[in-house]
């Protein structure tokens, strides 16, 4: 029963307040008392246990008195469901007697009652099978890319250019286009993917850098999460092993919050984009790691992301909303995998939360000369939309409108179905405007080919 109630606290659709940590009370303190002359005990393993290795080595067994044990588990747990539903009931007749009369009932809110639950509906044949259904997809549509449906890996058809460094980023599926959806010529040269929201692991980034290794050394972009980071590093040292120069740029663009469940400081977002189209860019003028790497070390620098939801997002294994958001509230600073930013907020005019977003952005980096600004959706935000944020990002205050030299609108980095938008900006150079305007021929960006 007390287990029952734990879980009930930590769900997210358990019924707040206090009543749930009192019935764990009362149940704790009915076992702390009645213990010392029953022999119970909280965890029913510490007699059972007991009993089973007696028995096991020969011992004498009093069998009758499992029944009462086992019985009690049930019973008990039997118990504590039916209190919480009672509570749950009392609490929504409470709330439903306190609307307004003719006010609607609130069903999307009632997660936590099986009559109210949340139904998971999206175009999958099982939630098992996303990420090897949606490769074999990306490898029917593109024959630009060979796809390794099994290892999860996406690389160049026609295998690596000689003298050329290798360009490898990866992470959880969900993200889309990123990564898969970058690689190709002037960016990419491999791309490896994770469950949903899940790191890649490093047999995969292994085998993705020995597939692009041209001779010249690999790169490895690195978002900031603690699984990616971790597992690129174990990556990499296997490749040393065989013979293969890796150099790590991790991407940490992200202003919202400095660490969050997911990293040791900040995370690493849109900037991925910029930094895999310019180092892509050297990359195919055939510089070397040395110089490809600290153009994307320079990127990373000079870029700042800032990112705000309107909803949750549903991943499939889970089958229900990764957070609630109440119907006039937003998430100011999310993260891409549904992670808290710095605060909720009530939703506002477009222009207020492109304000809040370039506000953050400019605290942490003062913007001046050129720049190249993305407004990217995170997967359930309409068109139209972003390109209202956009013109309200782009009307900088106390800058003219041509200081945005170049931009992209649209998902770009996505975070499944959430509805949302982020905001990324770098101060360009000439030299980086030149390689971002350079060839890129990838199932996502395209032009000057």
């Amino acid at each position: 029963m007390l287990v029952f109630v734990i879980f009930g606290v930590i769900d997210h659709r358990a019924v707040p307040g206090w009543a749930p940590m009192a019935i764990g009370a009362v149940v704790f303190a009915v076992i702390i008392v009645l213990g010392p002359a029953t022999g119970a005990a909280i965890n029913p393993a510490r007699y059972l246990g007991a009993v089973f290795m007696l028995k096991a080595f020969g011992g004498t067994v009093l069998w009758s008195q499992l029944p009462a044990y086992l019985i009690g588990e049930f019973v008990g747990g039997a118990l504590g469901g039916l209190a919480w539903v009672a509570i749950g009931r009392v609490r929504e007749d409470a709330a439903m007697t306190s609307l307004a009369p003719g006010r609607a009932r609130p069903q999307h809110r009632q997660l936590g009652k099986s009559q109210w639950s949340y139904v998971m509906k999206k175009l999958i044949n099982s939630p098992e099978t996303v990420v090897t259904d949606a490769l074999e997809g990306v490898a029917a549509a593109h024959p630009s890319l060979s796809v390794d449906v099994e290892n999860k890996v996406i690389t160049r058809a026609g295998g690596p250019t000689p003298g050329k460094v290798g360009l490898v980023s990866g992470g959880g599926s969900g993200h889309e286009p990123l990564h898969g959806g970058f690689v190709g010529y002037g960016m990419l040269d491999a791309a490896c993917l994770g469950e949903v929201f899940t790191s890649p692991v490093p047999d995969q980034m292994l085998l993705a850098t020995q597939a692009v290794n041209g001779g010249a050394g690999v790169l490895h972009i690195v978002k900031n999460y603690t699984g990616d980071v971790l597992n690129f590093q174990m990556a990499a040292e296997m490749a040393e092993d065989d013979g293969i120069e890796v150099v790590p740029v991790v991407i940490n663009d992200d202003v919202a919050v400095q660490d969050s469940l997911y990293t040791a400081g900040r995370r690493g977002t849109g900037a991925t984009v910029f930094v895999e189209k310019i180092a892509g860019a050297l990359a195919e003028e055939g510089a070397d790691l040395a110089a490809v790497a600290a153009v994307a070390r320079e990127v990373n620098e000079r870029s700042r992301s800032f990112g705000v939801a309107l909803s949750s997002c549903v991943v499939p294994a889970a089958g229900k909303p990764t957070f609630e958001l109440g119907e006039a509230e937003v998430e100011l600073g999310i993260g891409i995998h549904g992670e808290p930013g710095r605060t909720r907020a009530a939703l506002t005019p477009s222009r207020e939360l492109a304000a809040v977003a370039l506000d953050a952005i400019r605290a942490d980096l003062p913007v001046g000369g050129d720049l190249l600004v993305m407004v990217n959706g995170t997967g359930g935000t309409p068109l139209i939309e972003l390109y209202l944020v956009f013109n309200e990002a782009a009307e900088v205050p106390g800058r003219p409108r041509r200081n945005v030299a170049r931009n992209l609108v649209g998902n770009y980095i996505t975070s499944l179905e959430m509805q949302g938008f982020s905001v990324t900006v770098c101060q360009l150079t000439d030299a980086l405007t030149r390689l971002w305007d350079a060839p890129v021929d990838t199932p996502a960006l395209r032009w000057g080919r």
